[in-house]
């Protein structure tokens, strides 16, 4: 189907694009443009730009941590010399060039050194997800034959002392945080401080082996090994080298203007390569400070605190938090309402305009600076992002409605698109180029190609080394000259050079009907909903679309406080007959406003259940990156896929559940299958 219908959409853009001018100030001149990046130019090693910072901003603020309330900060001098001393005290345990370092735990300063530590001695970081059970855990440390574990609690140790045995190469853990760990058996234990106490005494006998070793650190030396999600199957070791991440750190921090006066705020899985790229690339080429929160439930309370001038998130977050914010003006007095109103549809009238200085008349810009003084700027403090300069969102497609919601606050948020295996960044929107459709154009040193099936290649100095233990993967994913598949499906624009994406191409099928469907696209349209938390819709080569929909509990639960409906759980409150005409008339809108694209009219949902439980990773039904797990998903739930087809009012189900202590149980449930009302399906595409 996509070797059919695709190339017609996007015009068989199979030649390179010129799609560097944007970033790099160069015209179109509808040739292939190319600005590789072969040679370092500076330091070849995240460790000697550790040493270099530690020379050129010694006194200035590298990590800060919230513990107890209290935020605590180290400089680059004193980070070199907490890093040295674990290093040192790595080689008192006899780590060797070429091992495998595993990191678990919560953003902590002291597990970013550890990682930083490994390299230092010549081994390879490979941080793991620390919501992952221990099962998903055994998976990725007998992958990599991990011969020591640097974990941040007690909890962390448990997990992987529960699978040890399944651990040939397993030989000791060094745990952070001693609470609970007193009465363990230490014969294969090591608090980290207290490795570093060995460390510092051991110096005059490990430093010149320690030295030895950086040395021996080229450009081209593993860096980090980072696991990807594993939406289709085992997750996969993607190997980066220091010139994938160096490079793409300059080149990204250059692109964006970011220097050692920027401040972030490190909150999202270390594990997830835009966090290693973000708070241990980006943060050693540029010197900024990396901010690490005290809880994950103190995260907004430390966002604000911070203030950071530069600030990544999920889709996901920004549009929690513009739901809260809706919550609380639902709940607010009528004059404050009335001038919440007033100034945010000003706002959303000039705001963006003037955030890309472009003419905004006089009045409008003195009726601007009232808001901002009224409700913008009170806005942007309560949401920590006052001094944001530079905001990204990626993963998943946003909300235009949510994403011009902050940009017309002033808020300079832009989206970028990137994976694991380009060390993050493929495109990114330049300031004056931003828009909600599209993903913007390609990043510095990187080039771009459209297939014949509509897939997107690209190539850059930040392409992966190899799948780890995986070389039939590596060959089918890059080819020869560096080529890499995304697996997503898209197109360039040929006026702007900007990249649209349309789904996963794996994910894009073909109705029965011989027209496209593409579920990502009509997920995304729900998802905008603020009562709807998560989607998957089926119909690839069906008749009809169907969907499972899960609410979000945070927002139908305020609604359901604010109109005094008691419930008792989420199943009860899914099932609610006002929730479900709710969620109703959200998809029958979606369904109106895909029936007007003819490329993708064919893809309205015409059933739907409001499912009984959320997806959750802990289940496989979503990855640690709240990815969908489609097939796990079809053969979980088969039964409901089927009264979605049969024309059944109602099914009942039986579910196996995880919670959170492990256990295993089951839920039981009949839901309600509703049909919702589509428009007129495009024919033309049909026809074609």
């Amino acid at each position: 189907m996509t070797n059919r219908i695709i190339p017609t959409l996007l015009r068989t853009q199979v030649v390179t694009a010129a799609v560097l001018a944007p970033c790099m100030g160069q015209g179109l001149g509808g040739k292939k443009l190319t600005n590789r990046l072969d040679g370092a130019s500076g330091p070849g090693s995240v460790p000697a730009l550790l040493h270099r910072n530690a020379k050129k901003f010694a006194s200035a603020p590298a990590y800060r941590e919230k513990e107890y309330g209290i935020w605590q900060s180290w400089t680059w001098a004193q980070t070199e010399e907490e890093i040295e001393a674990l290093a040192l005290g790595l080689l008192s345990l006899g780590i060797n060039e070429g091992d495998f370092v595993a990191v678990i735990g919560r953003n902590r300063p002291r597990l970013y050194w550890s990682m930083v530590a490994a390299q230092m001695v010549g081994a390879i970081p490979v941080p793991l997800y620390q919501d992952a059970n221990a099962e998903e855990m055994a998976y990725v440390l007998g992958h990599c034959g991990a011969r020591f574990v640097i974990a941040g609690d007690q909890e962390q140790v448990d997990k992987v002392i529960e699978v040890q045995d399944q651990l040939p190469e397993f030989e000791r853990i060094v745990y952070l945080d001693p609470r609970g760990m007193r009465k363990y058996d230490h014969a294969k234990l090591d608090q980290y401080m207290e490795l570093q106490d060995i460390g510092r005494s051991k110096r005059a006998e490990l430093g010149a082996e320690l030295e030895a070793r950086q040395a021996k650190l080229t450009y081209d030396s593993t860096c980090v090994m980072l696991y990807t999600s594993g939406t289709t199957g085992k997750p996969k070791g993607v190997v980066l080298s220091n010139r994938n991440v160096i490079e793409t750190s300059k080149t990204s921090a250059e692109f964006d203007h970011l220097s050692q006066s920027d401040d972030i705020l490190a909150y999202l899985p270390m594990a997830w390569v835009g966090d290693f790229i973000f708070s241990v690339g980006q943060a050693m080429w540029t010197g900024f400070c990396t901010n690490c929160p005290e809880s994950a439930d103190t995260m907004h309370t430390d966002l604000r605190e911070i203030g950071p001038t530069y600030y990544f998130a999920p889709p996901r977050v920004f549009e929690t938090q513009l739901t809260n914010v809706m919550i609380r003006m639902e709940d607010a007095g009528r004059f404050k309402k009335k001038l919440f109103d007033y100034f945010m549809a000003h706002a959303r009238k000039v705001g963006p305009a003037l955030l890309d200085g472009k003419s905004v008349g006089i009045w409008d810009r003195i009726k601007y600076a009232m808001g901002e003084l009224a409700i913008y700027g009170p806005l942007k403090n309560t949401l920590g992002f006052s001094r944001v300069r530079v905001g990204y969102t990626a993963g998943e497609a946003i909300g235009p409605e949510i994403f011009d919601f902050y940009r017309s606050l002033g808020i300079n948020l832009k989206q970028l698109y990137g994976q694991t295996e380009a060390t993050v960044f493929i495109t990114a929107q330049p300031d004056g180029q931003v828009r909600s459709d599209t993903v913007g154009v390609a990043c510095p040193g990187v080039e771009l190609k459209i297939a014949e099936n509509g897939e997107v290649f690209y190539r850059s100095p930040g392409v992966f080394v190899e799948y780890y233990k995986n070389a039939d993967s590596t060959a089918g994913t890059k080819d020869a000259e560096g080529w890499v598949a995304t697996g997503d499906a898209g197109f360039i624009e040929e006026a702007t050079g900007h990249l649209r994406i349309i789904d996963r191409a794996k994910d894009v099928g073909q109705m029965a009907s011989g027209a496209l469907f593409a579920p990502k696209y009509v997920e995304n349209k729900l998802k905008f909903f603020p009562n709807i938390l998560e989607v998957v819709v089926f119909g690839n080569q069906r008749e009809e679309c169907t969907a499972f929909i899960n609410i979000d509990l945070t927002a139908v639960g305020n609604w359901a406080e604010r109109n005094n409906i008691g419930y008792a759980s989420y199943q009860e409150l899914a099932r609610h007959p006002q929730v479900m005409d709710t969620i109703q008339a959200h998809v029958e809108e979606v369904n109106r406003s895909v029936a007007q694209d003819e490329m993708l009219s064919g893809c309205q949902i015409h059933r739907f259940v409001v499912l009984h439980k959320e997806l959750d990773a802990d289940d496989g039904e979503l990855t640690r990156t709240r990815k969908v797990r489609r097939r796990i998903i079809e053969e979980k739930y088969a039964d409901i896929i089927a009264a979605l087809y049969d024309g059944s009012s109602s099914v009942s189900t039986v579910t196996e559940v995880t919670y959170e202590d492990g256990r295993k149980g089951a839920i039981k449930a009949t839901l309600e299958v509703r049909a919702a009302q589509v428009q007129p399906v495009a024919q033309k595409m049909a026809a074609e």
